[in-house]
């Protein structure tokens, strides 16, 4: 996936999952609440899937330093990786590397 194709868009929203109020900062592709996400794109920001339902986290783990996410669509299958931020919920991270609850 090419990051020209990066699109940012400030939004904010409240999560699909949990209902907590996420302030967007162009970045922002999960709650940092629980970690569920929507899918909404198809390149990153561009709001082009059809789909948008809820995706849950069903992986994780470090790849250069850093925490990755793996989400996967609960309607259509569809899954995508996700760097973690500072703001995200690390006890909930440690869940899901655990096997634990999402």
């Amino acid at each position: 996936m090419s990051s020209s194709r990066f699109q940012k868009h400030i939004e904010s929203f409240a999560c699909g999952h949990c209902g907590a109020f996420v302030e967007g900062n162009g970045y922002t592709n999960h709650c940092p609440r629980c970690l569920w996400s929507r899918h909404v794109d198809i390149f990153p920001g561009d709001r082009a899937a059809a789909c948008g339902e809820l995706m849950a986290p069903v992986s994780a783990w470090l790849e250069h330093g850093e925490w990755q996410l793996r989400h996967r669509c609960l309607a259509c299958g569809y899954e995508k990786k996700n760097r973690l931020s500072a703001d995200d919920d690390m006890s909930v991270l440690a869940d899901i590397v655990r096997g634990g609850k999402k």
